[in-house]
């Protein structure tokens, strides 16, 4: 049973490495007029490390976003969150036909630092991602 103890602090660490919540002060000042001056309005984010990126979350115009930055202070990717409504019938249609009993319980738009987007829906442990034109492209654990 020891063994197994040092695995899961072993996994956990290595979880928490992945998004390691950070104070304000830490955060580097490139990065944070990075946010500052794509989203002006964004007041009291809150801050974690993921790998070597930042990532900020906020609200902002009553949404729910946020936003990856690298240590440069270049925007990686956006996410807003949107409502289940929002997404396409096509995704909505496959959760219905592929995880049957499950629901969608959150819904995303993704948009990288090329302006191209792609759709997140959330069901109970995945993510699931979705194109800008509905069709699934992966699975996630959440």
């Amino acid at each position: 049973m020891k063994s197994l103890s040092m695995i899961l602090i072993g996994l956990m660490t290595m979880t928490s490495a992945f998004a390691q919540k950070i104070k304000e002060k830490d955060v580097p000042a490139n990065v944070k007029s990075a946010l500052k001056k794509a989203f002006p309005k964004a007041e009291k984010a809150k801050w974690s490390k993921e790998g070597n990126n930042l990532e900020a979350e906020f609200v902002v115009n009553k949404e729910e976003t946020s936003v990856v930055i690298d240590v440069s202070g270049n925007i990686l990717e956006t996410e807003v969150e949107i409502e289940v409504s929002q997404l396409p019938k096509s995704i909505v249609d496959f959760v219905k036909s592929n995880y049957k009993g499950q629901s969608i319980k959150e819904a995303a738009k993704i948009t990288d630092a090329k302006g191209a987007f792609t759709y997140e829906a959330e069901i109970k442990g995945r993510d699931l991602i979705f194109s800008s034109d509905g069709k699934f492209i992966k699975e996630s654990k959440d």
